[in-house]
């Protein structure tokens, strides 16, 4: 039946005219997510005309080439100028800009290449054997699993921080968690926290905040510092990695991979939580060094995009964002996802499988002859580079808000971001609770009602009770450690 479903794929992705729609949503996804603040679900809504022209086949393949080009290309800013404009890319940045402010940005680009590469081929085999049995066992995780994970994440952001950071990680993530309740509460409708402003009614978004924290943010502390930067020339050579570098980042992009797959099956759970995860993981046990953080959350980004497929195509359920639109564009299309969808257009659902190899291989095909030139945007004087920094931030916030008020409170976060840092405190673990704060109370909230007001559920449910003692029992490493030192 597999074998079979494989065939009717291979024999619609790989026909002319859909091969064509897979380098057109590469390419266009790819230049989308470039701009910071036009993501993932931006890409996929600027190609919604054209989709309508094409057969339901055809649009699918080229919409998820335009997702997975979008990621791609979100991680390219995130790494040369600090901008990442999607939440799936923030972690990226973490590693993947000082490993290109350090003179690698060449070798940056092309890690983040493979990386993505590796971990969208791996989540494409796993989405190919495994769609149906993943999907049934993602419905066995459900809020009171998703609000105790989040809880897990949370402490181990503050647990496994460096020597001296733990009290600072756990200030900045409270703060990113009270900055994620600013807004209207979805179950009341009563304002939290807005002052009266009407402009906070929905919230502060979080291309706002990313891209004061960061992108503004590095801006000033570059003008201030007025730091030379060594020019970097980069050619096709410098794309290759050495067999010591392959055989020390490939346990790191199969961990990340299959962890980012688990996460994107998840409903609910999506690519940004799988890259945070990923990152933490090997910040942890990995070696520490900034190849290694780079290629941690690139495959498990682009694993968890792909993953985020398996309950959209086996039950017809969105996993994020994303997905959630792919759905809109399914059903307008008269397809219903879910389980009829194998058994009645099998070219449909394995051909969309098949397309996301081709395209994970058009994506690498395509950009690392580009990487030479994109690596050059960061020898830029810094008299051309921070205004057009400043200027794409600028522009990406108003192009996802379309308010004033929003440019004004984002110069504001940059600059308490810049005391922030200059004073020793993360900006990490603040994103980080600002993504988790919604997640968590929605979830917490769910969970409460369905077990009408009461915490049996925390024991009543075995895999919340597991998550629940281990992160308890993290919480006494560092009284361990103090013990034994």
């Amino acid at each position: 039946m597999m074998l079979e479903g494989v065939m009717t794929g291979i024999s619609t992705a790989l026909t002319l005219s859909n091969l064509s729609w897979v380098v057109f949503g590469c390419i266009a996804g790819t230049l989308i997510g470039m701009i910071p603040g036009l993501g993932p679900i931006s890409a996929i809504a600027l190609m919604i005309p054209i989709s309508y022209s094409l057969d339901p086949a055809g649009g699918l393949i080229m919409m998820a080439g335009v997702y997975y080009g979008a990621v791609f290309g979100g991680s390219t800013s995130a790494i040369l100028i600090n901008a990442p404009g999607v939440a799936s890319t923030v972690a990226t940045s973490f590693a993947g800009y000082p490993l290109a402010r350090s003179g690698k940005a060449g070798k940056a680009l092309a890690i983040a290449a493979y990386a993505s590469f590796f971990g969208g081929t791996f989540g494409a085999i796993m989405l190919l054997f495994f769609a149906s049995t993943l999907a049934l066992l993602a419905l066995q995780i459900q809020s009171p699993e998703y609000a105790a994970l989040i809880l897990f994440a949370m402490t181990s952001i503050v647990v496994f921080a460096q020597r001296g950071q733990r009290i600072p990680s756990a200030v900045t993530l409270l703060l990113g968690l009270m900055l994620g309740t600013v807004g209207t509460d979805q179950l009341g409708g009563v304002q939290r926290f807005t002052f009266n402003q009407i402009d906070l009614a929905d919230g502060i978004h979080f291309v706002l905040l990313v891209m004061s924290t960061f992108a503004l943010a590095e801006a000033f502390r570059l003008f201030i510092a007025k730091s030379p930067q060594a020019e970097q020339k980069v050619s096709l050579r410098d794309l290759k990695l050495a067999k010591s570098e392959v055989r020390k980042l490939a346990p790191v992009a199969g961990r990340s991979a299959l962890l980012g797959f688990i996460v994107g099956v998840m409903p609910g759970a999506g690519a940004t939580l799988a890259s945070f995860f990923a990152y933490d993981l090997e910040k942890q046990i990995g070696d520490g060094s900034l190849e290694a953080g780079l290629t941690a959350p690139e495959a498990a980004n682009n694993a968890a995009s792909t993953g985020s497929f398996v309950p959209l195509l086996s039950l017809g359920i969105p996993g994020s964002g994303t997905s959630a639109v792919l759905l809109g564009v399914m059903l307008a299309y008269g397809l219903q996802p879910g389980p009829t969808l194998i058994v009645e257009q099998p070219e449909i659902f394995w051909g969309v499988i098949i397309s996301m190899y081709v395209g994970n291989l058009m994506l690498l095909l395509l950009n690392l002859p580009l990487i030479p030139y994109l690596a050059r945007l960061i020898n830029l004087p810094s008299k051309v580079l921070l205004p057009l920094v400043i200027g794409f931030s600028l522009i990406g916030v108003f192009l996802t808000t379309f308010s004033v008020f929003d440019l004004g409170l984002m110069l504001g976060f940059a600059l308490i971001a810049g005391l922030l840092r200059a004073y020793g405190f993360p900006l990490a673990p603040m994103l980080l609770g600002f993504i988790m704060s919604g997640l968590f109370e929605e979830n917490l909230r769910r969970a409460l009602l369905l077990s009408s007001g009461e915490l049996s559920y925390l024991v009543e449910r075995p895999i919340t009770f597991l998550i629940l003692i281990a992160s308890l029992l993290i919480c006494c490493i560092p009284l361990w450690n103090r013990r034994v030192a």
